[in-house]
């Protein structure tokens, strides 16, 4: 089964607007996806480095420090980011090129059916929306008239994204419904980063904490130098198969909230 198919029927009218309670409407939307395989996340193999320590801990902490309310509507803010990007990129004459504003009009369809997914579940317990500045604020990014901007733009927010979705899943463990489309949601955030980065001439992976991005997203790829997964130091071991970059390539290292919220807060208007 395609799981872009599946993200685009979450789109339907018919369940985004339905009145029911929280739990209800999850069980609508199990009914959509009920054959999609459950991506995995391998607690067992999170870094233990000292590098990673802190985006380590917080997987298995999250359960005890956040609620699954908190969870999703920091997963909502991160989702209103993307959306609003995206639409902003494609409403903006001349940025995107013809020939990848198929890729982008696809992608923007997702966010906005992540969206419209979270809003729902969360119900009244959701938050608003923020008001969003592209330029990075003090940063002044040429996010909407300098393609190359948008486009490394596009790959931190979505490389953000998927380190963010794994580490906050340990906080939905205790709740299978939950955890399931956030790792539905998590696995289609990969995708786009592997596309962005590969329209960036970029490989479709992340190699050690190398980045091409603004200096001030550095904790964008914080951690992703770690080669101990599992307690065992992988870097002496695949000498003839990439070495240490290829051990930091096989590995994704999650982020903790407090990183996650200081990368965004370059892009949220506070009053």
């Amino acid at each position: 089964m395609n799981l872009l198919k599946i993200l685009d029927n979450l789109s339907n009218d018919e369940l985004l607007n339905a009145k029911s309670s929280r739990r209800g409407s999850i069980n609508q939307f199990k009914n959509v996806g009920k054959n999609i395989a459950l991506a995995s996340i391998p607690f067992g193999l999170a870094a233990t480095s000292n590098k990673a320590k802190a985006a380590t801990s917080s997987m298995a902490a999250a359960a005890f420090q956040a609620s699954s309310t908190d969870v999703l509507n920091f997963a909502l803010t991160l989702e209103y980011l993307e959306r609003n990007f995206y639409r902003m990129g494609l409403d903006t004459d001349g940025l995107i090129p013809d020939a990848d504003k198929d890729i982008f009009a696809q992608i923007s369809k997702h966010e906005d059916a992540h969206v419209d997914f979270l809003v729902t579940a969360l119900g009244d317990a959701a938050i608003d929306e923020p008001t969003f500045d592209f330029t990075g604020k003090g940063l002044m990014l040429d996010t909407f008239q300098n393609y190359q901007t948008f486009l490394a733009l596009s790959q931190g927010f979505e490389d953000t994204g998927v380190r963010a979705y794994k580490g906050q899943a340990g906080a939905l463990a205790n709740d299978n419904d939950l955890l399931t489309y956030a790792l539905q949601i998590h696995s289609i955030e990969a995708r786009h980063a592997s596309q962005v980065r590969r329209m960036r001439d970029e490989k479709g992976w992340i190699t050690g904490t190398q980045n091409t991005l603004p200096g001030a997203f550095s904790a964008i790829y914080g951690g992703e130098d770690n080669t101990v997964q599992g307690g065992v130091d992988l870097a002496g071991l695949f000498g003839d198969f990439g070495g240490v970059d290829g051990v930091t390539e096989a590995f994704d290292e999650p982020l903790t909230m407090e990183t996650v919220n200081a990368i965004a807060t370059n892009f949220i208007v506070t009053e």
